[in-house]
């Protein structure tokens, strides 16, 4: 099954981008994502087999700031 997630962050230029992408790409079950970073909320869509709980684990581990979008 897959889930397309999105996260509002913090993660907002190419920096911060490389900075998250080992802990995303650690996350199994994800198949793809990216960051809108030309979004005010800095939208984080993430596709794939995986919860949300581990999306925000990953990203705060990386220390950004994540939420669900409601």
């Amino acid at each position: 099954m897959d889930n397309k997630l999105q996260f509002k962050t913090n993660i907002n230029c190419n920096g911060c981008i490389r900075s998250v992408t080992g802990f995303i790409n650690d996350v199994p079950g994800i198949q793809h994502w990216e960051v809108d970073i030309d979004n005010p909320e800095k939208i984080l869509t993430v596709q794939g087999n995986v919860t949300p709980e581990a999306v925000v684990e990953a990203v705060e581990e990386a220390g950004f700031d994540i939420a669900p979008v409601a």
